[in-house]
């Protein structure tokens, strides 16, 4: 089998990637590798301390955020949210998916704790993001996604989220992303505390994930990769410069896909699902039966079968996907993954007893995972 730093290489080599960073650990065995250089232009080589976008591998830091909160006795799963946030107390929905925006009925019921873990809010993305209704949502409140100093405070955002209507009654369809920053702002009120010092407190901390936030401070900017996309013509393009979005704190943190990590940060937070939620020291960061609730499928068959586009087939979590059969070398059932729009994907595997993540920067042209992520999870299977 091919090792990781070539698999790396190889991928920089095909001018995939201008860099990457891969770890992958199973007990006491551990693998890092990195391979090409932070820009295109040059930059420098990567390393182990490397920090970059991760988009949304955000989203299983925030839903292990709100299972903090459930045991803590803030809130409760079948809580509805409207006790927090009144904005979202009486949501429309659009008469049918692709009923114009002004073509709305009153939600059957209040949004749940539980419907924004497992993204069936009502707010989201769909398969087909021409319907008015997506349209509105991506223009109203969801372009800070990669551009995270355009958004406003979450008061704000909020409020102007109030004015979309929903594209399906809460409870009866998954849809991609906005649940999860509605879940950060809910977060932020349930423990009265912004966001991001909530996670620093509860999860950063306990974790040792020293170089995750939802900025980048000065000290550290020579450690953080600029983001590129690719231009119809294959040539990699600036999408983002280390001093751009993330040099200062936004005034909206993202919990859908805002924070900046480094691979051995990531790998800290993927170890402690994979052990019940203890730190290696044995000290308590969540409590067994969170992290099961999280890593377990919450989607129907039919569920499944119509967000083929995201999940391909496979079931979601809290914040993450869910593998529910092994239909690709990578696959095995009980694996909860997700990648990031930034080119970052994370996985832990619990019949095996691994964790992976690997990094990149150059952004997704759409949810299909790239050669790379493919490659990546066929060498973690058999690591």
């Amino acid at each position: 089998m091919t090792g990781l730093a070539e698999l790396l290489a190889e991928a920089v080599d095909n001018s995939a990637v201008p860099g990457a960073v891969a770890l992958v650990t199973r007990g006491k065995k551990s693998e890092f590798a990195a391979a090409g250089k932070t820009a295109v232009d040059g930059g420098v080589p990567m390393a182990r301390d490397t920090v970059f976008r991760v988009a949304s591998l955000t989203k299983p830091v925030t839903a292990a955020a709100a299972m903090l909160l459930v045991e803590d006795g803030r809130i409760a799963l079948d809580d509805a949210v409207r006790e927090w946030l009144p904005e979202l107390a009486a949501p429309m929905v659009v008469r049918t998916p692709r009923s114009p925006v002004d073509d709305v009925v009153p939600a059957k019921r209040p949004i749940t704790l539980y419907d924004l873990l497992t993204f069936r809010s009502g707010y989201g993305f769909p398969t087909d993001f021409s319907l008015p209704a997506a349209m509105m949502l991506l223009e109203t409140c969801q372009r800070h996604i990669m551009e995270p100093q355009i958004a406003p405070e979450p008061d704000e955002w909020l409020a102007a989220l109030a004015t979309v209507p929903m594209l399906a009654h809460p409870g009866e369809a998954w849809l991609y992303n906005a649940s999860a920053d509605i879940l950060g702002v809910l977060i932020a009120r349930v423990a009265g505390r912004p966001l991001d010092e909530f996670l620093a407190e509860r999860i950063f901390a306990p974790l040792g994930m020293d170089d995750t936030a939802f900025w980048v401070p000065p000290e550290k900017m020579h450690r953080f990769v600029p983001l590129y996309r690719r231009r119809p013509d294959g040539a990699l393009e600036l999408r983002d410069a280390p001093d751009g979005h993330w040099s200062k704190p936004p005034a909206f943190p993202s919990a859908g896909g805002g924070l900046v990590s480094t691979a051995d940060d990531w790998a800290a937070f993927g170890r402690m699902l994979l052990a019940d939620g203890l730190t290696p020291d044995g000290r308590k960061v969540l409590s067994p039966s969170s992290v099961t609730a999280m890593t377990r499928d919450h989607l129907t068959a039919e569920e499944r079968d119509s967000v083929r586009l995201y999940l391909r087939g496979q079931g979601w979590g809290f914040g993450a996907a869910v593998d529910v059969n092994a239909d690709a070398p990578w696959s095995r059932p009980g694996r909860y993954w997700w990648t990031g729009g930034t080119g970052a994907t994370a996985q832990i595997d619990p019949s095996t007893g691994t964790v992976a993540v690997m990094l990149s920067q150059v952004e997704m042209e759409n949810p299909t995972p790239t050669p790379l992520m493919a490659s990546f999870w066929t060498y973690a299977a058999g690591f």
